[in-house]
């Protein structure tokens, strides 16, 4: 009798290669979730996707550029002011062909700059410059979550069209318990491949 297949092996074979074109930016600030998102971006690139990488200053305290360059295969943005292979040392090039801009995890700082059309770094400045949907995935102490200055901001976003990723309840890295939690990063790449799958990839267009 032939032995079933495990459910990871089955997930696998309905998922190899699925977001094959498509072009993910995702943005790492800093905060403990950030590991999270090291995952996220491992599996993107086993899908097939295109990822590169921005981080803020904070984000480097908690995660290193060379663990997302490793997963990515990709050079990590970590400077505006950097031109790397290109002239644009604002990298707004990247925005013209990403099918998808991710924050996650996004601080109530980043949020606030975001809602208030701030770009003062690299990941802020590739929001601004997006010309695709962008996805937003807060992770912050559940008062700073509850805070009336956050939730206006999300509100505002929302308005924008952008598409939220809300934490959970959960353990805190404050220790205490409640909404803050960024989304664990099985969920999150499942929102991530349905924003994408919304549309067909803009290489395939281009």
């Amino acid at each position: 009798m032939p032995h079933a297949k495990s459910s990871d092996t089955t997930q696998t074979a309905e998922t190899e290669f699925d977001l094959a074109g498509y072009e993910v930016i995702v943005g790492v600030t800093g905060g403990i979730a950030a590991y999270k998102v090291c995952e996220v971006v491992s599996r993107l690139v086993q899908r097939g996707a295109g990822v590169t990488v921005a981080m803020t200053r904070a984000a480097r305290r908690f995660v290193t550029p060379l663990t997302f360059q490793a997963l990515s295969g990709r050079p990590v943005l970590v400077d505006l002011w950097k031109t790397g292979d290109s002239a644009d040392i604002q990298h707004i090039h990247l925005t013209s062909g990403a099918d998808l801009v991710v924050i996650a995890p996004a601080t109530a700082n980043t949020i606030a700059k975001i809602a208030s059309g701030l770009a003062d770094d690299v990941v802020t400045n590739l929001v601004i410059s997006a010309d695709s949907p962008v996805l937003v995935a807060p992770a912050m102490n559940d008062r700073m979550w509850k805070h009336a200055a956050v939730q206006r901001n999300v509100a505002i976003l929302r308005g924008d069209g952008v598409f939220l990723v809300d934490p959970v309840e959960g353990w805190l890295a404050c220790r205490s318990l409640g909404p803050g939690r960024m989304a664990d990063a099985a969920d999150l790449l499942a929102e991530i491949a349905a924003q994408l799958k919304k549309r067909s990839p803009k290489a395939l267009n281009a």
